[in-house]
């Protein structure tokens, strides 16, 4: 099938360029593709398969399975032989396999990836480029990251497809939940680090945030256009989905999924400099300041300037920095830093619709900016700590009942019906 002319001139000018292929298991052209990285995942990788492969068979056809198996040049021999393993293990494994079952080869000589770009992202970007070429066209197909380490429901497959059937919005975050740890150490360190990010979100959703949204790498799926249409994945080693998720929610919007749920492992990894794996790692370290919680005026802040914003997008940029400067001086400064007068001179200017200027104001102060701010915020005056001592803050200004135990806390902000407020 021809490509799409804007798809062929993404790959063109941003695809990812190298010795690379997709092998193994190559139907005709399917309504989506699941990208899956794989840095020495041995046994992880193929539950992740086999619970995939639970789906029912009609779902399966429709859907192209791609296993990235990858490392840098200067990896350890231990991953090296490892994904050499694994990759003899894909080919064994993919004729019985219900699956339509792909890989990439990012690992053998001559074939692993420049230590420069090696990392997660890429290895997100190498599959995502590529099951493009393997797409149906005629249709508007969709592209799912999972990990390797991930388990999946059922009904994954299914939910996806009529997600976005039913969704205008280019892209979807799906529930997720942590699988039990091994013991309690793990599982009081991941359950921290889940109520961590999930009272980050949470924060933002009652702050008024259009980045309120989840950015778990193995929960994320997007219509294959729409990744065209924002640039694609991005190469960074860590927080790969925070940027994409950010980016495409610019472009074409990012949404909800219900009715399904992915379990990523609770383990512990020193690949990347920050994320589950590095935090773990640091708590059963002992290090307990390597996962504390923002305190909720934070979010009261951002909250207050967003809707200064929205309440005057009319108003000149000196006026708006007034009332920022009555919201927290550090919000001030803050923005005097970015140019603020500047910036709100050109959206005034480029904008004349009230609708369309608070869009360009929230393309211009997204997640990263807001999520700087907070941290700013934080280093002058309203210091992070216990989820115990903070987390009550956020329930009260939401007018809910606080729940009495972290355990609670989590199952409120994970949307547990027992929970439910």
């Amino acid at each position: 099938m021809t490509l799409p002319a804007a798809v062929q001139r993404y790959l063109d000018k941003r695809g990812a360029a190298g010795p690379w292929r997709l092998e193994g298991a190559l139907p005709g052209p399917v309504r989506g593709a699941i990208v899956i990285p794989s840095l020495a995942e041995a046994d992880s990788l193929f539950l992740t398969l086999q619970s995939l492969a639970q789906n029912p068979r009609a779902w399966l056809a429709r859907f192209l399975v791609v296993v990235v198996v990858n490392h840098g040049e200067q990896a350890e021999a231990e991953s090296r032989q490892q994904n050499v393993a694994d990759l003899a293990r894909l080919s064994a494994y993919a004729p019985d396999s219900p699956l339509n079952l792909a890989w990439v080869d990012a690992a053998s000589f001559g074939q692993e990836i420049p230590d420069k770009l090696a990392g997660v992202g890429f290895a997100r970007k190498l599959g995502m480029d590529l099951a493009l070429t393997a797409l149906d066209w005629s249709t508007e197909p969709l592209l799912v990251c999972l990990d390797a380490d991930t388990l999946v429901a059922g009904n994954y497959l299914e939910t996806i497809d009529r997600h976005f059937q039913q969704s205008a919005c280019g892209a979807a975050v799906l529930p997720y939940r942590h699988q039990p740890a091994a013991d309690p150490a793990m599982q009081a360190a991941i359950e921290r680090y889940e109520l961590f990010l999930r009272s980050y979100v949470y924060g933002l959703k009652l702050a008024g945030s259009p980045y309120a949204f989840d950015t778990v790498g193995s929960a994320m799926a997007c219509r294959a256009m729409a990744y065209v249409r924002c640039g694609g994945m991005n190469s960074r080693r860590a927080g790969e989905d925070f940027y994409f998720l950010q980016k495409i929610a610019k472009t074409d919007g990012v949404s909800p999924l219900s009715g399904t749920t992915v379990s990523p492992a609770p383990r512990i990894s020193a690949r990347v400099p920050f994320g589950t794996g590095r935090s773990m790692a640091r708590l059963l370290g002992g290090e307990r300041q390597a996962v504390l919680f923002y305190p909720v005026e934070v979010f009261k802040v951002l909250a207050e300037w967003l809707q200064a914003v929205g309440d005057g997008l009319d108003r000149e940029g000196e006026a708006l920095l007034l009332a920022a400067e009555a919201v927290s001086p550090h919000l001030a400064t803050y923005l005097h830093t970015l140019d603020w007068l500047a910036t709100w001179a050109k959206i005034r200017k480029n904008h004349l619709s009230r609708t369309q200027r608070l869009q360009a104001f929230h393309a211009w102060f997204d997640g990263f900016r807001s999520l700087r701010l907070i941290h700013l915020l934080c280093e002058n005056g309203h210091p992070r700590g216990e989820p115990q001592e903070l987390l009550p803050g956020y329930f009260a200004w939401a007018g809910c009942p606080c729940p009495q135990t972290l355990a609670e806390m989590l199952g409120v902000l994970r949307g547990d019906a027992a929970y439910s407020t």
